[in-house]
């Protein structure tokens, strides 16, 4: 139940970005080394991704419950699968294996949403490990 929590409040946190917030914003996306922000995403964007995690609550939800349907699992493979690798994305800026690292993204990716994402594919897997 907590993944589906978690998955609720990273939605509801885009939501609040496509709404025009802008606390916690400047943490969230990458920049190079002299603070370019490195991706603007539109507000419709913004919001497809609120959407899309209000998905894959869904998805925690129903495995949570019981639902052994193959499509159940499958999405919670995948939800799992795409966690792990947005944690070790072998680029620049993102994941484990980022090469910049003093930017105030990097830290936060470091602390915060490498092991979030860490977490959410380890819990998936635990919990969810049947096909």
């Amino acid at each position: 139940m907590i993944l589906t929590y978690i998955m609720i409040s990273l939605a509801l946190i885009h939501f609040y970005w496509a709404l025009d917030g802008k606390f916690g914003l400047d943490k969230a996306l990458p920049t190079d080394t002299k603070g370019n922000r490195l991706l603007n995403p539109s507000k419709f964007m913004t919001c497809l991704v609120g959407f899309v995690l209000l998905g894959f609550s869904y998805v925690a939800y129903k495995l949570y419950k019981g639902d052994e349907s193959s499509v159940m699992l499958y999405a919670g493979y995948g939800l799992s699968i795409l966690f792990f690798l947005r944690t070790v994305k072998d680029i620049n800026l993102v994941g484990l294996f980022k090469k910049v690292k003093n930017t105030e993204f990097s830290k936060y990716d470091t602390w915060i949403y490498i092991p979030l994402c860490l977490f959410v594919y380890i819990y998936q897997f635990s919990f969810f490990g049947k096909l």
